[in-house]
């Protein structure tokens, strides 16, 4: 792997029996210590099933990783939380802050003093310009933007290739170009 991680184990509720995926196991539970120097990482991409997995590997007892691609650029001063991935390619500019459970997609952009809440998705080629603020469990979609100074609060979806030229505080789903709200929903139901 291009992270340096010589083993690996895949832990689904949903898995088969004998399954893999690359070459390293598929387990539907793990129920045991990890290994001396192992750690967990929590992957679904539902911020919501992240959070909860993100819960339990704290409830183990066991670290929580953080991923970093060796593409990924990570500006000075940029804080990355602890159990977020940073694709291949992404970039976190100067003084940004990404909370807890985040994806920094391949390709995304969070630049320089932005924040991004707790369990928040970048998806890929998406970019949240300086000095944003994005909520937790909000997931920004493949190839939209976040313009500069925008704030996008909790449980937003603002979908492929929107952008958001206003700050946006009603949690849903947003689209377009410039975004409007297609369907409220109720906050945390995410």
């Amino acid at each position: 792997m291009s992270l340096g991680i010589a083993e690996f184990c895949f832990v689904d509720a949903a898995a088969k029996d004998g399954e893999n995926l690359l070459g390293y196991p598929v387990v539907a539970e793990y129920g045991r210590a990890l290994p001396h120097l192992w750690q967990a990482f929590a992957a679904s991409g539902d911020a919501r099933r992240r959070q909860a997995q993100c819960e339990e590997i704290a409830s183990s007892g066991w670290p929580l990783a953080t991923l970093i691609a060796p593409t990924a650029t990570i500006g000075a001063g940029a804080l990355i939380g602890a159990g977020s991935l940073v694709g291949q390619y992404a970039h976190v500019g100067p003084m940004a802050r990404i909370g807890e459970g985040c994806i920094i997609n391949t390709g995304a952009v969070v630049e320089h003093e932005s924040a991004v809440g707790a369990f928040s998705h970048i998806s890929v080629h998406a970019t949240v310009a300086g000095r944003s603020r994005i909520g937790q469990s909000v997931m920004i979609g493949a190839g939209a933007t976040v313009i500069d100074g925008i704030t996008v609060g909790d449980d937003i979806t603002v979908g492929a290739g929107g952008v958001v030229i206003r700050s946006l505080e009603e949690p849903g789903v947003y689209a377009g170009v410039p975004v409007r709200l297609l369907r409220p929903v109720a906050s945390g139901s995410f």
